[in-house]
């Protein structure tokens, strides 16, 4: 059987840039190669698009952009003189079959490199232009599951231009609106960059300042004491929901640091819940899932708060790490569908969702 040609995309111009790296190193590593031919494709911080070829772990270290080949050009816009895929320097062209982008954050799961990969009319994985947006918008996306009667814990959002205008009506704003612990967060980023947790008026302003940085828009969180668990979700019409996973945070909360460079944070799989509180958050995973019309795959995190136990959807991420020590894989590992075997299935799923469009 001919082999599928998946281009893995990787790095990308977001605060995440790192973490795409360490996702892409274990993809490849554990795709079919029997099955699947790999070509690696990197972009800077800079925005460039380069092709590498060699050691994986190169990939992670973040040497692969001074080992790309530079000669080598990628081709994804439909010319009249050029087909998509790639070329290289001895005139061998390498049709691509599929799309696999490994990208976080901005420029890369918010639904602008999707939109190109639609011009292409080539299956990837992952969910659509809107989906994509809406999921990495929580503004947006908080939205949208209150229209869809997801439970959530009480917020309320700034912007930079309202902050610089008048900073202390803003926080009396918000003072007035939830209580302390507040937790501030960019409206638009991922993996807990730019988060923090105010306990005061001047870590308030501290943290939004923080936010700032990332995005014009800034979310604040009412804290709870609760439990932080996160469900796996994977499908296109039918979509099905992973055994439910719990954290705990190796710090006060879990930001970029205890993701992705202490392993000292402990992941509980399954968490240690009834089954019939699993089997609600499943079902509210999925129902989040849907109504975003997300596809491919997306993890769904929740709080649960102690006291009451009361379930709140917390956020989507519709591009989930795949690094070694992230929830999305492991979840699907303890629900039964290995590492290797769930890359197949998104890949599967991206050429049933383009063939399905194609057809109508």
């Amino acid at each position: 059987m001919k082999k599928i040609n998946v281009a893995l995309i990787f790095g990308g111009k977001s605060g995440e840039h790192e973490v795409s790296l360490a996702s892409a190193s274990s993809i490849y590593q554990f795709i079919d190669k029997q099955k699947y031919n790999v070509f690696t494709i990197g972009i800077t911080k800079e925005g460039n698009w380069l092709y590498y070829e060699g050691d994986v772990e190169n990939i992670k270290n973040g040497d692969w952009e001074k080992l790309s080949n530079r000669n080598v050009n990628i081709n994804l816009i439909p010319t009249a003189n050029k087909n998509i895929g790639i070329e290289f320097e001895d005139n061998r062209f390498e049709k691509i079959d599929v799309l696999f982008p490994v990208l976080h954050g901005p420029f890369g799961e918010d639904g602008s490199i999707q939109g190109l990969f639609e011009i292409s009319n080539i299956p990837y994985v992952g969910c659509g232009v809107l989906s994509s947006s809406v999921g990495m918008d929580k503004l947006i996306c908080k939205k949208v599951f209150e229209q869809e009667g997801l439970p959530q814990v009480k917020y309320t959002y700034t912007t930079k231009w309202d902050f610089n205008k008048n900073k202390d009506k803003v926080l009396d704003e918000i003072e007035q609106k939830i209580s302390y612990p507040i937790f501030i967060k960019p409206a638009n980023l991922g993996s807990s960059v730019g988060i923090s947790k105010a306990k005061n008026r001047e870590e308030l302003e501290n943290g939004i300042n923080e936010a700032l940085k990332y995005d014009k828009r800034v979310i604040l969180e009412e804290g709870i004491n609760a439990r932080e668990v996160e469900v796996s979700v994977l499908g296109n019409e039918e979509v099905c929901a992973s055994v439910a996973g719990e954290i705990i945070p190796s710090k006060e909360f879990y930001d970029y640091e205890a993701k992705y460079l202490n392993e000292s944070s402990k992941l509980i799989i399954p968490a240690k819940i009834d089954d019939e509180m699993m089997n609600k958050i499943k079902n509210m995973a999925i129902k989040a899932f849907k109504s975003i019309d997300a596809s491919g795959l997306s993890r769904v995190d929740f709080f649960i708060e102690k006291d009451t136990n009361k379930i709140y959807v917390n956020e989507i991420n519709t591009m989930p790490g795949f690094t070694n020590i992230s929830m999305y894989p492991k979840l699907w590992e303890a629900t039964g569908i290995s590492y290797t075997h769930l890359i197949d299935k998104l890949i599967n799923l991206a050429i049933k969702r383009h063939n399905d469009k194609c057809s109508k």
